[in-house]
């Protein structure tokens, strides 16, 4: 079992050696009965959400006015003819 330090208030430190003290058990098997009973669980682990969440609403949000229809098959020829990828002079 691991430890754990914690500051508490006076008035529950002592609310809490004196039920220890009444029932003859340590104050620590006080605290873990209480958190125990509380339902102090771990926090449920939050899953990312995924690119497709993320960007849904963007999906075909742009218009293409003036682009080719084709443009996603052809990218690559599109790109080339505007001059993308080519070896440009350096001044």
């Amino acid at each position: 079992m691991k430890t754990l330090t914690v500051r508490l208030p006076e008035n529950l430190i002592a609310d809490i050696e004196s039920e220890s003290r009444s029932r003859n058990i340590s104050k620590s098997d006080v605290v873990r009965e209480r958190l125990q009973s509380a339902g102090h669980a771990a926090p449920p682990k939050r899953r990312r959400p995924s690119f497709k969440e993320l960007a849904g609403n963007l999906i075909g949000s742009v218009k293409g006015d003036g682009l080719p229809a084709d443009l996603s098959a052809r990218k690559k020829t599109y790109l080339r003819e505007l001059g993308y990828g080519q070896n440009r002079n350096r001044r």
